[in-house]
């Protein structure tokens, strides 16, 4: 990449694990800005951009839908999330699921370990309770 020409939509797609469809389509939808273009018309991306899509891959990796995320999208990265207290709400919110999934994911370990424990594969041993292990933070 040279200072002024940016990063081609190849390049881009190396440095953030997307592929060149996933760049366009988000480009589509709004996820990501229009890319500067270079007089051929290709893409042009800068260190900017790249950050927004490392952000989009680090939100869908929390499960966070595609419209879901594009609320976080529009923040710089000097926002002061407080200053936002419905996208902090969102967020608390999307954090309570995913709390959600990992106990849920919790209890069915618990059941597994019961099951490996006791030998006893009978419907009427597999009581799914609280999960009794947490995971530590």
């Amino acid at each position: 990449m040279s200072e002024a020409a940016g990063f081609s939509i190849k390049e881009a797609a190396e440095q953030s694990a997307l592929s060149e469809d996933t760049i366009r389509y988000y480009e589509k939808i709004g996820l990501l800005p229009q890319a500067d273009r270079k007089k051929n018309r290709h893409r042009i991306y800068h260190p900017e951009d790249l950050q927004v899509m490392q952000l989009i891959t680090c939100l869908k990796k929390t499960g966070m839908s595609l419209d879901e995320m594009k609320p976080f999208l529009g923040l710089t990265y000097e926002s002061d999330l407080t200053e936002h207290p419905d996208l902090q709400v969102k967020l608390q919110q999307h954090r309570e699921k995913i709390q959600h999934q990992i106990n849920s994911l919790q209890m069915i370990i618990d059941v597994i370990d019961s099951k490996m424990t006791s030998g006893n594969m009978l419907p009427e041993a597999c009581e799914l309770a609280e999960p009794t292990k947490r995971i530590q933070r």
